[in-house]
């Protein structure tokens, strides 16, 4: 049973997440040769003030 996660900041819709995740659960399918119903996406959505990239909250990075 394959499991995918996926660590992105929060603000995409729901059917961006729909795509996203019908996606890899395609590309898990035809790679490992896996049924479809055994593919597990988790979506985990961080806040920019939980993210920092170069040492930078991703929240001060973005303009006000």
């Amino acid at each position: 049973m394959p499991i995918i996660t996926i660590e992105m900041l929060a603000g995409r819709s729901a059917d961006q997440k729909r795509a996203v995740a019908a996606a890899l659960t395609d590309v898990a399918v035809e790679v490992l040769a896996v049924e479809r119903s055994t593919v597990q996406v988790h979506l985990h959505e961080m806040a920019p003030g939980d993210v920092a990239i170069g040492g930078q909250l991703v929240s001060d990075l973005r303009p006000a």
